[in-house]
């Protein structure tokens, strides 16, 4: 099943190496990391507690396990500094609007002040 909080595919193949071991060794994982990155930003988004996160996603405390660590090692930190700098070159840049540096100034007379009280 599909959540509006699910990471893009186009995305998580750009932020996706953050997410990897470092360690190639021991036995394979059990789930997709998409799949815990997903579920942690169900959680985020929805603000459900941990333990009330839907069967569709690997198990709550393995998600928070790895969200846990993660946030630990900084690798939200730098998935996130990657994503933003990706977007800021892809964003096409607008000329920035010329001003002029005088400030107007308003007279009595337009403020609706009359003279000689």
């Amino acid at each position: 099943m599909s959540y509006p909080s699910d990471l893009l595919v186009a995305h998580w193949e750009q932020i996706g190496h953050h997410f990897q071991p470092r360690d190639r060794r021991g036995s394979g994982h059990k789930h997709a990391k998409k799949q815990i990155v997903d579920g942690i930003l169900y959680v985020v988004r929805t603000g459900c507690q941990w333990r009330q996160l839907p069967t569709d996603f690997p198990p709550w405390k393995t998600v928070y396990d790895h969200f846990r660590n993660w946030n630990l090692r900084g690798v939200w930190e730098r998935a996130l500094s990657e994503m933003t700098a990706l977007q800021r070159k892809k964003r096409p840049k607008r000329p920035r609007p010329v001003t002029d540096s005088s400030t107007p100034r308003a007279s009595r007379r337009s403020m609706g002040v009359r003279s000689g009280g």
